[in-house]
């Protein structure tokens, strides 16, 4: 008989100890762990929601035409990719769309069971494995925190569902190479999924996305959290292979997962806006900037830049995440992310959300 599953802890309630400290730091406690925008969004889309008269009837769950449409020309505008609204469908949010994707592809290939996924990352694609029932393999990554495709077991390969990739990378901010991504599904007959919510914020390089390299095999995840300080509306999208895409906006239909009328209303005035996309850029880049600078005139510890997303990724100076989170919950009044929580390779590290002014 198999055992029950019981969930862990999740991994934000386990700073209570850390917030402690850092409430009582003169500052009261800044909360940098979880990367939950504090920005207001543009008023525009506050004012398109407020006055989209779609709160009576039930919205489509694949989203509007004019949603998918702004989705679409969005990301034309963006990386060139000239990909049809018939293939983009709406996601309330990403996260719930990481998380239920192992179950929904184990429904279409029951044959399959293993999610591959960067050994440093966000936590919901091992989790999504494990309420999935799936295998859970990390794919291990190299000395700038890329994946290593060449890692991966062909066994593992072989019984893959899927494979995640994250870039700019969540906590590290890498940015990835997605054309090999997209050569090594194809190679290996292993859909790719690619999460983009970054996309928008890459410090060194242009914006890329893995469909700039043909949708055939491959999805893109993308969301107005991030780009439009919309967390709290949970709308985005995902986009690419045909067939792939419309098995799992059929599923999703049946399984009632739908944004709300008037975020789909929304939805188009902010993909329809680059303009506030740039100020938060300016507005993360400086706070980036200023937190470095704080890190090593305070606690003389360096500090890189990442190349993408607004996540500073700091090695403790021992070793010991727990200690230096601790010590900048005294030190300078913040809460911050064991690197433990974003997978068994990294738990020297730190990660620091600059999502607030401190």
């Amino acid at each position: 008989m198999s055992e029950p599953y019981v969930p862990p802890p999740y991994p934000y309630d386990r700073l209570d100890g850390i917030k402690a400290i850092a409430a009582a730091h003169s500052s009261g406690g800044i909360d940098l762990s979880i990367g939950a925008p504090s920005d207001p969004p543009p008023a525009s889309v506050v004012a398109a929601m407020s006055s989209s008269n779609a709160e009576r009837g039930y919205p489509p769950s694949a989203g509007s035409m004019a949603m998918r449409e702004a989705g679409a020309e969005w990301l034309s505008a963006l990386i060139g990719a000239d990909v049809p609204a018939q293939h983009l469908y709406a996601t309330v949010g990403s996260k719930e769309f990481v998380a239920g994707l192992p179950h929904w592809l184990h429904l279409r290939r029951p044959d399959l069971d293993t999610v591959l996924y960067p050994a440093v990352s966000y936590p919901s694609y091992q989790m999504g494995s494990r309420l999935g029932n799936c295998r859970a393999v990390p794919v291990p990554v190299d000395e700038k925190w890329r994946l290593r495709l060449d890692a991966i077991d062909p066994e593992d390969a072989a019984r893959a569902l899927c494979l995640w990739i994250n870039s700019p990378g969540n906590p590290t901010g890498a940015v990835e190479d997605l054309a090999a991504a997209a050569q090594w599904g194809r190679a290996n007959g292993v859909p790719v999924f690619s999460d983009e919510c970054y996309i928008e914020f890459c410090w060194d390089s242009p914006p890329a996305s893995i469909l700039q390299h043909g949708i055939e095999g491959v999805v893109a995840v993308h969301s107005l959290s991030k780009r439009s300080n919309l967390a709290g509306a949970r709308a985005g999208f995902y986009a690419g292979d045909a067939e792939l895409v419309h098995y799992l906006s059929e599923v999703r239909k049946h399984s009632g997962f739908i944004v709300p009328g008037p975020m789909q209303h929304a939805a188009v005035a902010a993909f329809s806006d680059s303009a506030h996309v740039e100020q938060q850029r300016e507005v993360y880049r400086a706070r980036m900037e200023k937190m470095i600078a704080t890190l090593a005139t305070r606690l003389g510890i360096d500090v890189p830049m990442p190349e993408g997303g607004f996540y500073l990724w700091a090695q403790a100076p021992d070793g010991d995440a727990w200690t230096f989170a601790e010590s900048l919950a005294r030190e300078l009044g913040v809460i911050t992310s064991p690197g433990e929580f974003y997978g068994d390779a990294s738990p020297g590290y730190v990660r620091i959300a600059m999502v607030h002014d401190v």
